[in-house]
């Protein structure tokens, strides 16, 4: 990293909700082009950079700023010039001579220590103090955060979010709680929180480091999947981390349930260590649950039988034993749950048990916990289905910066049937918001497939409520006539049984490229997508329509090297279209790109389609193209598959990754025409059936496995998967057994 000096002599653009600056230093003779998250430099300042040079394709050479410090001017031209830049409102050329010529070389002392004395100066009135009181100690708040914060390696656009997020109360804030920023601030870990704290005189063995460690470590467990965190585990790594005895974070993990910071439930022998939002949520879902299950609904009074006979005549098919089983559920069900593969019939269910409910004036409402599925949900059921956030009419609680609902037990929603699909993507907090939306009385019909990875978020909602043994579960199996021509469907059944799937089959739809090394994988994977699939089918949009899919993110066939490769020969260089450097990646306008984080804050617009017009969030998996890169507001703009445009300001991009390549875990929910998958060896607790399986079944038309037979192989006989933490289905079978219900 580089360093210059000098002083601002001008401020060429500044993006005032992002603070993306482009400015002039002066550096003794020479004029600088310096760039990057400046919010709060002005016209006269002295300054210390650090950074890198860079050359712009557009405007040439610049110095890209990494840390940027402040040098009170000493001379009393330097404090003149200074105080007439305009920093401070209420104070130009004229004033600022006066105020010099007045208090010489203790002039920004006054300004620090008393204030009042610049009523002595001619001008200065009552009103004008107020405003430069008021300039000056907003500027020196912003400049101390800035400063304070960029001194534990904390990025100025770090530091200009946490001043976004806690205002003037930053560096209070910071200072009280240094590890609030690992849970607020995305790309601050323990590590620099941990930094901030032991500078400001944290002993390694206080309680109040030890306390926020451990629900640090909890937290963090939970986002592998947790809904809680067992104490042994708990214990051994806290210890490693921390690096304190393991009684002090036992007396610590007592006094942080003491306080109502963690609860611990005990089962079986064993202490389960919950954070207060996921201990709460399990226990939503397990009473609203039970409830649902529980009551007493009224009789439709139908003819089931005649209404199935209807509609398997109208629609040219006959249900299998299985699939009527589910119909017939549906109706005489408060909770039902229909389970299967693909392939399985379950859209052609949903909409004989929406026809019927229809039928007999009941109200249904659908959803899916994504923007893909629902749409897909839309297509292929004819009716309206929305995401759950937007069932639940999401919104933001300003104060906090979380998402909030305005369904829920005081404002249920308003129909007489829920149908969710996709459910194996529900995570337990969804979940709750969902059941606490839907009153007592209402049908819930929950439809997915249990063999797909499990949600991303915590917990292991739709195998713990199945394995409860307390809601209706229909499982299908029989594949219906018009998909057994597929070996996408086939395969998938072969592979979920343990078996190896039928490969190269004439005219089919489910192909095997065998390649043992990777860089020739690599270059198989490119030479498809590039050349070989679009001249297949020419109707096939090769940045669009194919996609490949790879288990993980490190590696020569880790989504990450595939990104980079792919964009090169998908979206090369041009002088034509603009391009922006984030974290090591070059976003392009063309390019494929992918949010990794919900974000309930990022404002959306539809360009077209159907639905609400404008709307709030973001959510981790949505796909989307850059329309634009705006160089001179610093910002990005996205069309994401809905038709929902989004302007990304510059504090946002670290959430925006290229999509060429994703990995099986974050295709949830999504469907492809064409998948393309390396197949290679791996981590095995990574490289496992389960994954193999949600991947090819992300297929429509056409699979394409490019690897090693023996590799393949290992992955279909590996059944095991990492081990998810949720007490869910043990509560629910705890309460039944107990006969409280």
């Amino acid at each position: 990293m580089q360093e210059i000096q000098g002083f601002i002599e001008d401020i060429v653009f500044r993006n005032e909700d992002n603070g993306y600056t482009v400015a002039k230093l002066k550096d003794h003779k020479t004029i600088i082009t310096i760039v990057g998250c400046l919010p709060y430099i002005i016209e006269g300042q002295n300054v210390k950079l650090k950074g890198e040079w860079a050359v712009h394709p557009q405007f040439g050479e610049q110095f890209k700023v990494e840390n940027i410090e402040e040098i009170v001017p000493s001379s009393l031209t330097g404090i003149e010039r200074y105080l007439s830049s305009g920093i401070i409102m209420g104070i130009g050329p004229v004033t600022a001579k006066k105020i010099v010529e007045k208090f010489g070389e203790k002039t920004l002392e006054v300004f620090d220590e008393d204030i009042d004395k610049l009523k002595e100066i001619e001008g200065i009135g009552e009103k004008k103090l107020d405003l430069i009181k008021e300039s000056y100690v907003q500027q020196k708040e912003i400049r101390s955060i800035l400063i304070f914060l960029q001194n534990y390696g904390v990025t100025p656009n770090q530091c200009l979010k946490i001043y976004k997020r806690f205002g003037s109360d930053s560096i209070s804030v910071v200072k009280n709680n240094p590890y609030v920023l690992t849970d607020e601030i995305s790309g601050i870990g323990f590590k620099t929180a941990d930094k901030i704290a032991r500078s400001l005189g944290i002993e390694a063995n206080s309680p109040f480091r030890i306390q926020s460690g451990i629900i640090y470590i909890v937290n963090q467990f939970c986002m592998l999947g947790n809904t809680y965190m067992p104490m042994d585990k708990l214990l051994k790594e806290s210890v490693s981390v921390l690096g304190v005895k393991q009684s002090e974070v036992e007396e610590n993990i007592v006094q942080c349930t003491v306080d109502g910071k963690l609860k611990i439930d005990r089962v079986e022998n064993n202490n389960c260590v919950f954070t207060i939002p996921y201990y709460y949520c399990e226990l939503g879902v397990t009473r609203k649950i039970l409830s649902l299950c529980f009551n007493k609904y009224e009789d439709l009074k139908i003819d089931i039988e005649n209404d199935i006979s209807e509609f398997e005549k109208n629609n040219n098919i006959n249900f299998a034993p299985s699939q009527k089983e589910a119909i017939k559920g549906a109706m005489e069900n408060g909770v039902e749950i229909i389970t299967g593969g693909p392939g399985t019939g379950k859209t052609t269910i949903i909409n004989c048990i929406t026809e019927i409910f229809e039928k007999y004036s009941l109200t249904v409402m659908m959803a899916a916990p994504t923007g893909r599925a629902a749409k897909r949900m839309t297509e292929t059921t004819g009716r309206e289905a929305k995401t759950i956030h937007r069932l639940l009419e999401m919104g933001i609680n300003e104060q906090e910066n979380d998402m909030l609902f305005n369904r829920g037990e005081e404002s249920p929603l308003e129909c007489d049937v829920v149908i969710v699909d996709e459910a194996s993507m529900i995570d337990i907090t969804l979940m709750n918001n969902l059941l606490r939306a839907i009153s007592l009385g209402t049908r819930l019909i929950i439809v997915g497939d249990v063999d797909q990875l499990p949600s991303v978020g915590p917990g292991n909602v739709l195998r713990d409520l199945i394995e409860s043994n307390c809601v209706k579960v229909v499982r299908l199996k029989d594949i219906f006539r018009q998909s057994e021509k597929s070996m996408i469907t086939l395969n998938a059944h072969k592979i979920n049984n343990g078996e190896m799937p039928v490969l190269n089959e004439k005219d089919k739809d489910f192909y095997f490229i065998r390649c043992e090394e990777q860089n020739k994988i690599m270059d198989t994977l490119i030479q498809l997508i590039d050349k070989r699939l679009p001249k297949f089918n020419k109707n096939w949009n090769k940045r669009s329509d194919i996609q490949i899919l790879s288990p993980m993110r490190k590696g020569i066939l880790g989504v990450t090297n595939l990104n980079k490769m792919l964009q090169s020969v998908l979206n090369p260089p041009d002088k034509l279209k603009d391009e922006k450097e984030v974290r090591d990646i070059i976003f392009r306008v063309g390019d494929k790109v992918m949010q990794t984080k919900n974000n309930y804050s990022l404002k959306w617009t539809r360009i077209s389609g159907s639905g609400e017009n404008e709307g709030l969030g973001i959510f981790n998996g949505d796909v989307g193209f850059i329309e634009e890169i705006n160089h001179d507001n610093n910002t990005v703009s996205i069309i994401f598959d809905d038709e929902r445009r989004v302007i990304y300001d510059n504090i946002y991009l670290d959430e925006i990754d290229l999509a060429y390549a994703i990995t099986i875990h974050k295709s949830q929910g999504s469907e492809f025409p064409v998948v393309i998958m390396p197949i290679f060896n791996g981590p095995p607790l990574l490289m496992n059936r389960n994954l193999f399986y949600t991947g090819i079944t992300r297929a429509k038309k056409l699979v394409v496995l490019v690897g090693s037979i023996k590799a393949m192989k290992h992955m279909i006989d590996n059944n095991r998967s990492f081990e998810r933490y949720s007490l869910l289905k043990w509560r629910i079978k705890d309460i039944i057994e107990s006969d409280v219900v």
